[in-house]
């Protein structure tokens, strides 16, 4: 039987997983009606970013298993990569 994750995968081939991967740095901050979540992992210098309508408790310090795709964002002309969040666990 295939995980939930195993079939995502599949079906996207941009998609990426990390397992058991610490958080380094957690900041929440209000967007809207949604909190914008940016994490920053140990090993990695491009920030996680995912969206929740409602605070989180503080993953700093925490392993997490993440599923997520890059993306390029622009800021002032210039642009930023970044990876998007599609699905977090803690391990």
């Amino acid at each position: 039987m295939k995980s939930e994750v195993d079939k995502l995968l599949k079906k996207n081939a941009q998609l990426n997983q990390l397992d058991s991967v610490k958080v380094t740095s957690h900041v929440q901050r209000e967007k809207g009606e949604w909190f914008l979540n940016t994490l920053m992992l140990q090993g990695h210098t491009v920030a996680f970013k995912y969206n929740r309508k409602k605070r989180y408790k503080n993953l700093e310090g925490a392993s997490v298993n993440l599923t997520y795709y890059p993306q390029t964002e622009q800021i002032a002309g210039i642009d930023f990569d970044y990876m998007k969040v599609v699905r977090i666990r803690r391990s």
